[in-house]
């Protein structure tokens, strides 16, 4: 814990070589090497909330610096959440690391996480490969892995920004991205990507259409998305712009689908919901 003159007093930790505090969130900066790019803003409230209620029950990880503060190696969910909780103090686990095993231990804490999309789970393999010289090997025992399994994800980055970006935003699994990797040519691949989003396939049929591209049988005309495909595509576009919300509209072949309007907190939902209320009438 902290005492009075801003030292901090530590107490044994179930591991040996660390120790667990209370510490001031005003004393703890984010970490500049925090491979995490986005935070569920609905999640981190439902995490405040149980955090008001029970309190954080695993300890974010920090290092101390100099100056009587500390950086933040891992846990920024638990940290973010627990400002929003309005918190004043977090449980903590402070280490001594430099900069190199700084970044290498957020990246495996990281990686464990399984609320990350694949896409951040590349990014991350591929930051311990290029920035702590890890080779796949040695990466595999680090994260407890298959080295095939890493391979898998890394092939991932090499698929266009816009397939990438469907990942992210779960408009594909991981199924259909690791079958769209095996697409040699660049059209094809976001033909049958684009099919994939506006047309639901499974990942057995986008195989199928893989094998079909790579055997030079489908025309182009076959991977562009059908009339019906564009005028939903023209529709979602237009309900995005209505709602000032990115629309998700999903039909199956038998016509059956449903529209999604996402919202970011519950002023927003009341804004969508006016918005709703304006069409009745």
């Amino acid at each position: 814990m902290i005492d009075d003159s801003g030292d901090v007093q530590t107490r044994p930790s179930r591991q040996d070589n660390e120790m667990s505090n209370e510490i001031e969130l005003s004393k703890i900066e984010v970490n500049p090497f925090q491979p995490r790019t986005q935070f569920d803003e609905l999640a981190l409230n439902e995490l405040a909330k149980s955090i008001k209620e029970i309190g954080i029950v695993q300890p974010i990880t920090v290092r101390k610096l100099n100056n009587n503060s500390f950086q933040l190696i891992a846990g920024e969910r638990r940290f973010r959440a627990a400002k929003i909780a309005g918190l004043t103090k977090v449980p903590a686990y402070v280490r001594m690391a430099e900069d190199d095993k700084m970044l290498e231990m957020a990246l495996v804490e990281n990686i464990q996480r399984e609320d990350l999309d694949s896409i951040e789970v590349a990014i991350s393999y591929q930051r311990l490969i290029d920035e702590c010289e890890l080779t796949q090997e040695s990466l595999s025992d680090r994260v407890g892995k298959k080295r095939s399994t890493i391979s898998n994800y890394l092939r991932l980055l090499k698929l266009p920004a816009e397939i990438q970006k469907g990942i992210r935003e779960k408009q594909i699994l991981m199924g259909h991205a690791r079958a769209l990797v095996n697409v040699e040519n660049r059209e094809y691949q976001l033909g049958i990507y684009k099919m994939a989003v506006a047309e639901e396939l499974s990942v057995r049929k986008i195989e199928d259409l893989v094998r079909e591209a790579n055997n030079g049988k489908p025309a182009k005309e076959k991977l562009k998305p059908t009339r019906l495909a564009q005028e939903y595509e023209s529709l979602k576009e237009h309900l995005s712009k209505h709602f000032s919300s990115k629309i998700d509209l999903k039909r199956n072949d038998n016509g059956k689908g449903k529209i999604i309007i996402p919202f970011k907190s519950d002023d927003d939902l009341e804004r969508i919901l006016g918005v709703l209320d304006q069409m009745k009438s």
